[in-house]
């Protein structure tokens, strides 16, 4: 059997056509969600966008490179999987649009204290979870020695 160099730059084996089309539409309802999640506070951008090129490299290098070359997503993972974190710019206007979110949503559409509450902790494990994505290892180069 014939072996070849997938998007990810490994070896491995020719696919059926099933399982290809299977990870090209698993990869194309991951990057749904992941558009979805830009307007949907609780719904993770990026694990989906990851999830995307994951199941992309492995079903169709033409998808993949399509992804990882796009204006707006591929900076995004790049930057996750080369571990540069994301960009103050990004951090702060996602806080600032996930709070604006969940928070009118906690005034206006939720009645409940228990909900409400949820909401807040989901809103506060997100804005920590942004913030630990800050880039990586520019404390030092901006050190003085």
């Amino acid at each position: 059997m014939r072996k070849f160099r997938s998007a990810m730059n490994e070896e491995c084996e020719p696919r059926s056509n099933l399982t290809r089309w299977s990870l090209v539409a698993a990869g194309t309802l991951s990057l749904g969600l992941g558009l979805f999640g830009i307007f949907v506070p609780v719904l993770p951008t990026t694990p989906f966008l990851l999830l995307a090129a994951a199941c992309y490299a492995r079903g169709s290098q033409r998808f993949y490179c399509w992804l990882i070359n796009n204006r707006l997503f591929g900076t995004y993972i790049r930057s996750y999987r080369e571990g540069r974190g994301l960009p103050l710019k990004v951090r702060v206007f996602t806080v600032i649009i996930l709070w604006l979110t969940i928070g009118s949503t906690a005034l206006i559409f939720v009645d409940e204290d228990w909900q409400k509450v949820l909401l807040t902790a989901i809103a506060l494990a997100v804005t920590v979870h942004v913030a630990s994505l800050s880039p990586k290892g520019r404390t030092n180069e901006m050190r003085p020695e």
